[in-house]
């Protein structure tokens, strides 16, 4: 593994770039983000902002104004952000959500999405023909967009709440227009459970949700899972599972997968190349130090 550099030394020419969210303090973006600033050799400080929705207006419009040089957005805000930002990019106006922001020439911020890029990085090359979405907030927004791109005969949406799940596929209609809505009920099981087929069928099922990720507030979330252990066991060995969190690592769906036979994913990767790809937009350079990246997200995260 990689040793991550040593930060540079803060001082007056220093620059500033971030993530704003509600809560941050978890974020591994700051060390992710600080060692690939000290192998680019740039003087910029990168910083976790917790930032209220109810400022998120006037942060952003005081960050601009003392020349904050880039910005990830996170939840809760990837959603405010794209109504806020001065121009957005096509795909970050196909989404309506954000999670970066780039600084404009003529002031103001520009919204893009890089959630996309990185979720896909993993998985190429991907020979699958059927993907199952689990959850339908935000990050399930730009999951679909990246399955789009590749190119899938059926992508399935399932949503626990179908006053949620059917405004989420219409708003996706115009650009994944063969979306299959699946009203997920959680206690249903056999013949009554809308799940097993799907799961059954499904080359790739990525889970959007929060279920599984550690909570200091709650000992015994890592230890739940999404899915029921007789659902998973509908799954083809051949199938892989991606969940978008990555902490603990494996999750609970992750360690029942592999159980399986199947291949796992997790969001680790994802986090490390959409960092990426946002730090070539802050800094317009093309060659990003990967695997500084990585090494230091992966340190951060084993630290006590």
């Amino acid at each position: 593994m990689a040793t991550p550099p040593t930060a540079p030394t803060i001082g007056g020419g220093t620059a500033l770039v971030g993530v704003l969210g509600d809560p941050v303090r978890h974020s591994l973006s700051p060390a992710m983000h600080n060692a690939a600033i000290a192998e680019l050799g740039l003087d910029w400080a990168y910083l976790a902002l917790p930032v209220a929705a109810s400022d998120l207006a006037v942060v952003l419009r005081a960050l601009a104004a003392i020349d904050c040089r880039g910005l990830n957005v996170t939840l809760p805000h990837k959603q405010a952000a794209a109504e806020l930002a001065d121009a957005l990019t096509p795909l970050a106006q196909r989404l309506g959500v954000v999670n970066t922001l780039v600084r404009r020439e003529g002031g103001g911020w520009l919204g893009t999405n890089t959630d996309v890029e990185g979720f896909l990085a993993p998985l190429r090359p991907l020979a699958a023909r059927e993907a199952l979405v689990l959850g339908c907030g935000g990050s399930a927004r730009a999951v679909v967009a990246g399955l789009v791109d590749l190119g899938l005969d059926c992508i399935r949406v399932a949503g626990r709440d179908a006053a949620r799940l059917e405004p989420f596929i219409r708003s996706c209609a115009d650009w994944a227009p063969g979306l299959v809505p699946l009203v997920w009920e959680p206690d249903s099981t056999g013949s009554a459970d809308p799940l097993g087929a799907a799961l059954a069928s499904a080359d790739l099922v990525v889970n959007t949700t929060p279920v599984g990720m550690a909570s200091t507030g709650d000992p015994a979330a890592a230890e739940r899972s999404p899915l029921r252990a007789d659902q998973i066991a509908a799954l083809s060995p051949a199938t892989t599972v991606y969940d978008l969190i990555y902490t603990p690592r494996p999750t609970a769906l992750l360690r029942l997968a592999r159980q399986q036979g199947c291949r796992s994913i997790d969001g680790l990767e994802m986090l490390v190349q959409q960092g990426a790809a946002s730090l070539r937009l802050w800094s317009g350079r093309q060659e990003m130090p990967v695997v500084a990246m990585r090494a230091a997200a992966l340190a951060r995260l084993e630290a006590p």
